[in-house]
C-alpha cells in the first residue's frame, strides 16, 4: 500500500494534535481494507533440549505464581513512567507481558501449558483494535484494565512489541493451534503490521525502527505479501542509510533499548530470508555489540554512560546475564538469571569484542558523535580502572536520559552518581543540559525552555512557559554502595563540595546559578538507596512559575573525579553578560543563553 505522504507524529514517534485530525481525514473506512492472508508454511516446532528446558522452566516458575486463571493473563503490580497510562496503582493485567508468557509455555512442548497458552492467545487477541478506519487501529492498550479510549495518549509501539511476540507463536508453534485460533492469530498479526506500516515511524527512534521493521518484513515473507515486503525492505534500508549517515544509533548506549536493538537484530538475523537484507542486519548488529563493549567498565561491571535512555542506573542482573550467555562460556561471571526467551534467541557477541568485557588495564576514552545536527550530540566516556565518568554534549533532564553519570566500585558493590534536576521530586524535561568534558574533568550548564516537556520529553510539553511546582532543585544523587555516605554540604553556596569513596575523590562546586529572583540553596540527605547534595532553587507551597518573564534562568557547575590523591577541586571562572553564561575552566570552555527560550533555540545558541 502505498505511504501517507503527511506525517503524523513528531520525530520521535508520538502523535501530535495536527496528525490526529490529518490521519482521520486521510484514512477513511476501507482505505486499509486488507486481503484474506495466505496460510504460511508449516515449520516444525520449536524443541528443546533439556538443558533448555530446565532453564525456561526456572524463568517461567515466578510467572505460573502470577496467572490469573480467571483473566487468563499474568497479575502485575502497576509499574508506570508517568504517562501514557492514567492509572495510578493497583494490580494490573498487562497485554504485552501476557504474550511473551504464552510464547515460553508454548517452547517448552507441554500439553498443559500449551492449553492455557491458548487461552492467552485468545484473550488477547480480542484486545486489540481491529478496526482500519479507526485512529488506533492495530493496536493494544497496555493494561486490561485500561481500555485504549482511557490512556493519555495510547501507546502505538504495542502494535510492534505484541506484533514480535505474536510472530514468534505463528512461526514456531502454528500447527499447535486450533484452527480457528491459529486464523485469529494471522489476523492479529496482519492488523499489526498494518498499523506499523501506517505510522512508518523515523529511523530516529531506534528500537521502535528496528522492531516494526521486524514485524512488517517478517509477516511479508511469512504470509507472501509482496506490497509489505517492499515496504519492509525499503524501510531497513532507511534506517541502515540513516544509522551509517549519524555513525551510531540515535537512542545511542541505551542499557534498556540497545539490549532491544540487539534482540530485533538477532531475530532478524534468524528469521529474515531475504539475501539483499542480511549484510544490512550483520553490520547492524556488530554495531551493538560495539557501543556496547567500548563503554563496558569491567572493574565495576557496570555499562558507561552517558545514556540516551535507561530505566535502571545500575545495570540489571537480567543484563549482565545476557551479556554472559552472548559470550559463549569466555565470561564467568556467576549471574545466573535465564530468561524466558533465551532458547529461541541466541545473541552471541563476536569474539574479538571479548576482551573489552573481561579486563580494563589503562585507561581509554570513547568520544563519539551520535547526532550530526547543529550543534551535534557527542558522547565523551572516560574509563580507568578506578572509576568511569560519562556525558552528553546537550541534552534534556528526562527521567530516562542519562546525560551525566559516573560508576565505581566492584562487581558486588558497585556505586554511581547522577546528575538529575527535579520538580517536586521528578525529573523535569524542561531542564536542558549541556556538557564539557575531559577525562575525569566536567563542566555543565543547565538552562529551561519555554516549550520544553514536563515529565516527558514529547507527551507533555509546558506551554508558554508556565508550570505550577511546590519543590525545584538540581541534585548529585549518589546511589549503590555510595548511598551509605551523606554528602557534606558546602560552607558557602559556591564553595567546594568534596566526597570521598575509598580511593576516590569525588570534587563538586557550582559558581553560577541564577532563577529569577529566588536566593539557592546547599542541602544534603540520604534514604535506605540513595544520598544527595541538592542545590535548592526553591521549596515551599505550590507556586506558578512563569519563565517568560525570568530575565534569567541557568545553572553552572563542575565535577572532578580522580583516584590520584586529594586533586586541587574545581576552579570555574564564570561571567554573565550579553544574556550569557560562559564558563571556563583549564581547557574547558561552555557558553549557554541564560533568558528562557523555545528548546531548539537554546539548543542552536550553545557553543564550546
Amino acid at each position: 500500500m502505498p505511504t501517507p505522504a503527511f506525517r503524523p507524529l513528531n520525530r520521535r514517534g508520538f502523535l501530535h494534535a495536527a496528525g490526529l485530525t490529518a490521519l482521520a481525514a486521510a484514512w477513511q473506512p476501507g482505505a486499509l481494507a486488507v486481503q484474506p492472508s495466505s496460510t504460511p508454511q508449516p515449520r516444525q516446532p520449536l524443541v528443546l533440549d533439556a538443558a533448555q528446558k530446565a532453564r525456561l522452566n526456572r524463568a517461567l516458575a515466578p510467572m505460573h505464581a502470577d496467572y490469573d486463571p480467571a483473566a487468563h493473563m499474568l497479575r502485575e503490580p502497576l509499574h508506570s513512567p508517568g504517562y501514557h497510562t492514567t492509572l495510578t496503582g493497583g494490580t494490573v493485567h498487562s497485554t504485552r507481558s501476557a504474550l511473551g508468557y504464552a510464547v515460553a509455555l508454548l517452547d517448552t512442548g507441554d500439553e498443559p501449558l500449551r492449553q492455557r497458552a491458548c487461552e492467552i492467545l485468545s484473550t488477547v487477541t480480542a484486545l486489540q483494535d481491529t478496526d482500519p478506519s479507526s485512529k488506533t487501529y492495530g493496536i493494544w492498550s497496555w493494561f486490561l484494565e485500561e481500555p485504549l479510549a482511557r490512556m493519555s495518549p495510547p501507546d502505538w509501539n504495542w502494535a510492534d512489541f505484541c506484533g514480535v511476540q505474536l510472530l514468534q507463536v505463528a512461526l514456531d508453534h502454528r500447527a499447535r493451534l486450533p484452527p480457528d485460533l491459529a486464523s485469529r492469530v494471522d489476523a492479529s498479526i496482519r492488523h499489526a503490521a498494518r498499523s506499523i506500516e501506517r505510522r512508518n515511524i523515523t529511523p530516529s527512534y531506534t528500537n521502535i525502527a528496528l522492531m516494526g521493521t521486524y514485524v512488517t518484513f517478517v509477516a511479508a515473507e511469512l504470509y507472501g505479501w509482496p506490497d509489505l515486503k517492499d515496504y519492509a525492505a525499503q524501510r531497513l534500508r532507511r534506517f541502515y542509510d540513516y544509522t551509517r549517515e549519524q555513525g551510531a544509533f540515535s537512542e545511542y548506549n541505551s542499557p534498556t533499548y540497545s539490549a532491544v536493538a540487539l534482540e530485533e537484530l538477532g531475530r532478524m538475523r534468524l528469521h529474515i530470508q531475504d539475501p539483499a537484507a542480511r549484510p544490512l542486519i550483520d553490520e547492524l548488529y556488530r554495531l551493538v555489540w560495539e557501543d556496547i563493549a567500548r563503554h563496558f567498565h569491567a572493574p565495576s561491571r557496570q555499562w558507561a554512560g552517558p545514556h540516551s535512555r535507561c530505566y535502571s542506573t545500575l545495570l540489571k542482573p537480567s543484563t549482565l546475564a545476557l551479556i554472559q550467555r552472548a559470550s559463549g562460556g569466555a565470561l564467568a561471571w556467576g549471574v545466573d538469571e535465564p530468561s524466558i526467551s533465551e532458547q529461541r534467541l541466541p545473541l552471541p557477541c563476536p569474539t574479538d569484542l571479548l576482551p573489552l568485557f573481561q579486563k580494563l588495564d589503562a585507561p581509554r576514552e570513547v568520544v563519539k558523535t551520535y547526532l550530526k545536527a547543529t550543534p551535534p550530540v557527542i558522547g565523551t566516556t572516560w574509563l580507568e580502572p578506578a572509576f568511569t565518568l560519562g556525558s552528553a554534549s546537550r541534552g534534556e533532564c528526562w527521567n530516562q536520559r542519562r546525560g551525566i553519570v559516573a560508576y565505581w566500585g566492584t562487581p558486588a558493590a558497585p556505586a554511581y552518581l547522577q546528575v538529575r534536576f527535579l520538580r517536586d521530586d521528578y525529573d523535569f524535561a524542561d531542564a536542558q543540559l549541556f556538557t564539557a568534558q575531559r577525562r575525569g574533568d566536567l563542566l555543565a550548564a543547565v538552562n529551561f525552555g519555554t516549550d520544553g516537556g514536563n515529565t516527558h520529553i514529547g507527551l507533555d510539553r509546558i506551554k508558554n512557559g508556565r508550570f505550577r511546582a511546590k519543590d525545584l532543585r538540581l541534585r548529585f544523587e549518589f546511589g549503590g554502595s555510595a548511598a551509605a555516605q551523606r554528602p557534606p554540604v558546602p560552607a558557602a553556596r559556591e564553595g567546594v563540595a568534596t566526597v570521598r569513596f575509598g580511593g576516590l575523590s569525588v570534587a563538586l562546586v557550582a559558581p553560577a546559578c541564577v532563577f529569577g529572583d529566588l536566593a539557592p540553596r546547599w542541602s544534603s540527605g540520604q534514604d535506605q538507596e540513595h544520598a544527595w547534595l541538592d542545590l535548592v532553587l526553591y521549596a515551599g507551597d505550590e507556586r506558578g512559575f512563569d519563565l517568560t518573564q525570568f530575565p534569567a534562568a541557568a545553572l553552572g557547575f563542575a565535577l572532578r573525579l580522580t583516584a590520584a590523591g586529594e586533586a586541587p577541586p574545581p576552579r570555574v571562572a564564570q561571567t554573565l553578560a550579553d544574556g550569557r553564561l560562559t564558563l571556563t575552566w583549564d581547557t574547558l570552555r561552555l557558553s549557554v543563553p541564560v533568558r528562557p527560550d523555545k528548546v531548539s533555540s537554546l539548543q542552536r545558541a550553545v557553543t564550546y
